[in-house]
């Protein structure tokens, strides 16, 4: 499945490009990802800890960069794993794009994801609102981040990679996805006020 998502950073466009070269750095502003091991060529072994509901999930897998297009600021990094504990994997190909937007930064991933197991259970749209959150967490840890490091402080004293609650993910996903039902359903009936 196809998910995109969008954010803007306030720093320029070479500046936040510099901080996607950080994988590190990139990994830390992700919720519930670790990064364990560099194993050089651009490959890093890492894990991903998430909660659905009910379904707690912690996938231990690789990601690699497999494009970096400096004068198109692109990055591809394909990724994939499986839950530890043996209840399904995941893999994804993410495409992220940075373009200028004024004074800052347009950033746009396209995530191309398959799932089995537990995880796949969840339908199109709860996976997107869940994406959307994490994406919202990950774009602030990224700001943050890059305003620590021009304050010339720790940026890792200002991010996380622990794992997100499920309760919050949860909470903020159906917050989405009634959203979504109530214009769906309830919008479209409200009479014409020309």
């Amino acid at each position: 499945m196809l998910i995109k998502n969008s954010f803007d950073v306030s720093q320029p466009l070479d500046t936040v490009w510099q901080s996607f070269q950080d994988i590190p750095g990139v990994a830390a502003c992700l919720p519930g990802a670790e990064l364990t091991d560099d194993l050089g060529d651009d490959k890093y072994a890492g894990r991903v800890g998430v909660s659905m509901g009910p379904v707690k999930l912690r996938f231990a897998g690789t990601a690699e960069i497999v494009e970096r297009d400096e004068p198109g600021k692109r990055l591809v990094i394909d990724a994939s794993g499986a839950d530890e504990r043996g209840r399904g994997q995941a893999s994804m190909m993410i495409t992220a794009r940075l373009t200028s937007a004024g004074r800052g930064t347009r950033v746009d991933l396209d995530q191309d994801l398959q799932l089995s197991g537990a995880a796949a259970q969840y339908g199109r749209g709860m996976i997107s609102d869940v994406t959307a959150v994490l994406m919202g967490q990950f774009a602030a840890n990224m700001q943050n981040r890059i305003e620590a490091q021009e304050r010339g402080e720790d940026p890792d004293s200002v991010t996380t990679g622990a794992s997100v609650s499920g309760f919050a993910i949860g909470a903020r996903a159906l917050r989405m996805a009634l959203t979504r039902v109530f214009r769906r359903f309830f919008l479209p009936y409200q009479p014409n006020a020309s």
